[in-house]
This record gives structure tokens, sequence and C-alpha cells, in this order.
């Protein structure tokens, strides 16, 4: 490894380290972080400009794979995931992923930002604001289920989220607590990290000028480094979770994201 990919590869290694982080606090996949810090790492490596968003969006899915797996254990030692809740969802998660995966696939990049931007900022609003729907009624029956499921994956797929930004409103919403909701929400985030990667893999399968080390649409050393230090940190995060005020991390964490799109952004169409 020469001294440069050594020092890339250090810089995924931090990048995983705090996505990790917040992956076990706020149930989130770390996507939040991981695309847009990825854009610009891959921008400055000088990744071919139409595929930076399909390759952030594709290796930050994969990186959920691992970090799901580390962040939901960690909830379940704690008593938080409903499984019953994961059981019904997750078939309508992995239909709406795969298809999202594909789209997002054929989309070309600065759109793909731009809708990546709004949705994120959307999300880091919601945190800022604290925003807590009234639990009003239960989760719905196995057709709403799947619907919710499918819209949950697709928009996942799109962004390349575990889905906690959506899944934990909806599940609070549903008179779900709080924790449990957070704790399921880690769990769900595994099909849809598995679908989004196989999705994303396929859609990027035969596209051209790829970088080194690319497996369709991701990116094999990124996902190396950020995968080691996410695993490892996850289950710290998720042990905060039960003990931090996570409302007001919350809205750490949405100043972060803002800032982060605004550099993605600017790198994309100003650079």
């Amino acid at each position: 490894m020469s001294s440069t990919a050594f020092l890339w590869f250090l810089g995924y290694l931090g990048l995983g380290a705090f996505a990790g982080f917040f992956a076990g606090l706020l149930g989130v996949g770390g996507g939040a972080v991981m695309v847009p810090v990825l854009a610009v790492m891959f921008a400055a490596q000088a990744f071919p400009d139409g595929h930076l968003m399909h390759l952030a969006l594709g290796t930050s899915m994969a990186t959920i794979v691992f970090t799901s797996v580390s962040s939901l254990r960690a909830h379940h030692q704690h008593g938080a995931v409903l499984w019953p809740v994961v059981k019904a969802i997750a078939p309508g998660i992995v239909v709406g992923t795969l298809l999202g995966a594909q789209i997002a696939g054929r989309v070309p990049t600065r759109p793909l930002a731009i809708f990546f931007a709004l949705f994120m900022t959307y999300v880091a609003v919601q945190m800022i604001v604290n925003a807590k729907p009234k639990p009003s009624r239960e989760l719905p029956g196995a057709l709403g289920m799947f619907a919710v499921g499918s819209g949950i994956g697709g928009l996942s797929a799109l962004v390349a989220i575990g889905g906690g930004s959506l899944s934990v409103p909806f599940m609070t919403w549903c008179n779900v607590k709080m924790h449990n909701a957070i704790g399921t929400s880690a769990a769900i985030g595994f099909p849809i990290a598995v679908a989004g990667t196989v999705g994303y893999m396929v859609s990027g399968y035969g596209a051209t000028a790829l970088p080194a080390g690319s497996f369709g649409f991701i990116h094999l050393p990124a996902l190396a480094g950020t995968v080691v230090a996410s695993v490892i940190v996850a289950p710290f995060g998720a042990r905060l979770a039960h003990k931090l005020p996570v409302p007001t991390l919350k809205k750490i964490f949405a100043g972060v994201i803002v800032l982060l799109l605004a550099k993605m952004l600017h790198g994309l169409f100003l650079a």
C-alpha cells in the first residue's frame, strides 16, 4: 500500500468510527455522515464525476450491513429490539430497497446529490426541533407493514441510510417506546443494507471508468476502512443511547449533517 493510499485508509477509519458511534446511539445506519464525506473524499481522489454519488451511496450502504449487525446486537442485549415488528416489516423492506437501489443507479450524480441533500436536510430539521408526533395509534396489519416497509426501503436505498430516520418516527407515531423504536430500527437496518448492497452491486455491474478496487458501485478500500472502525465503535454508541440525553445529541448530529451536506454540494457544483 502506497503512503497516499494509507492516508486515505486512515481517513476511512476515522469516518467509520464517527458514523458507527451515531449508528449505535440513534439507531441510524450512518449513511447521513458517510455519503457526503465519501463523496468529498472520492472527488479529492479524482474518481469519475459521473459515478461519485453512486459510489458514495453504494459504499455507505455496504458499510451499514456490518454496522447494523454490531448495533442491533448491542440493542438486543438491552432487550430493545421488537423482533415481531422486524419480521413483519422485513419483506416490504427488501422489495423497496432493491427497487430503490436500481433507480438510484440510473440517476445522474448531480440530481441524485440534490435529492439526497434535500431529504437529509429534512431529517436534520426534524432532529433539531426534536419533532415528536403524538403516539395515537398501533402498528398496522400485515399489508400495512409491507407497504410501509417498501416505502422505507425504497427511500433508504436512494439516500443510502439504514432507515432509522424513517422507521424511528414511524414506530414512535404508532405508540412504540423510543428505546424500542431505536433498537428495532437498528435491526431493520440489516435487511435494508443487505438488499441495498446487492442492488448497488447489480446496478453498477458493467459500469465504465470505475476506480480500481470497485465492485459494482461499492469501493472496497473505503468499505474495509469504514467497516473496521464502525463495527468497533457502534456498540459504545448503543450503550450510551440508554444513558445520555438523546435529544441534545440529535441536535448536534443534525448540525454536523448540515455542514457535511454544504461541503458535499460545494464540491460537486462549485469546485
